[in-house]
């Protein structure tokens, strides 16, 4: 679902003939399906093996260029440069607000002005409740110091796998940079909470539940009740602020 809607949102905003960059690409489930679609694609990628794996599904029509690099240091690359930039997995795993505003920052500094930037982030409350209380992880996360039971805060740089946010986190992390946002996204909304349903739904019932769902993932009310969420910015000169 996640994957699903993303990708209905980036479809949304490209254009024949654009340039996309995604930062910390994976094994490029993305950057190769946008670059079979005939887009210019780079892919930067931190690990060595996922870059290998996606180098392997890179075909010669492709116009696709992968390598290694680190979110907070995008150096290689010159300003002003893609239509679009995507900054998926990096926002998963980082952990002080400082490396996820250098992230941000150096993503914002590679896309040209008036081009589009999303940002995914991992949301506290749809794990809280599958994750925490469904699968009755309450104890185990609890004893080992990844979940705190008074702030309910996980803790990755305690073992927990990921980095998780609220929406108050996700304006804070945007805030003072040159953009507009355009969308604020529950990429998994409700549904985050029907994942065993999902696996035997029917097609015509699933399509319209995933109709539901693309109508209702931006209503304020219910954008955090979500595992992850997409935060789409536009570019801009500061003064259009």
């Amino acid at each position: 679902v996640e994957y699903y809607t993303t990708m209905q949102y980036i479809h949304r905003y490209l254009h024949p003939g654009d340039s996309v960059l995604e930062i910390g690409a994976g094994t490029g489930r993305y950057a190769i399906a946008l670059a079979q679609e005939g887009y210019d694609v780079t892919a930067v990628e931190l690990v060595e093996r996922n870059l290998d794996a996606l180098r392997a599904k890179i075909m010669p029509e492709m116009r696709i260029h992968a390598l290694q690099g680190n979110a907070l240091d995008l150096s290689m690359l010159e300003s002003e440069s893609y239509d679009m930039t995507l900054l998926f997995g990096p926002m998963y795993h980082l952990i002080s607000e400082t490396d996820k505003r250098q992230a941000i920052s150096e993503a914002l500094r590679v896309t040209k002005p008036g081009g589009i930037l999303m940002v995914a982030y991992c949301i506290t409350d749809g794990p809280m409740i599958n994750y925490t209380f469904r699968l009755e992880r309450y104890g185990f996360l609890t004893e080992r110091g990844m979940l705190d039971p008074e702030t309910w805060k996980f803790h990755p740089e305690r073992g927990f796998l990921f980095e998780h946010n609220t929406k108050a986190d996700v304006d804070r992390l945007i805030e003072g940079f040159p953009v507009k946002r355009l969308h604020y996204v529950a990429t998994d909304g409700l549904l985050s909470f029907l994942q065993t349903e999902l696996e035997t739904m029917d097609d015509e019932t699933l399509q319209a539940l995933l109709r539901y769902h693309l109508s209702v993932c931006e209503r304020e009310d219910l954008i955090g009740a979500t595992a992850h969420s997409l935060d789409i910015v536009r570019k801009t000169e500061s003064e259009e602020l």
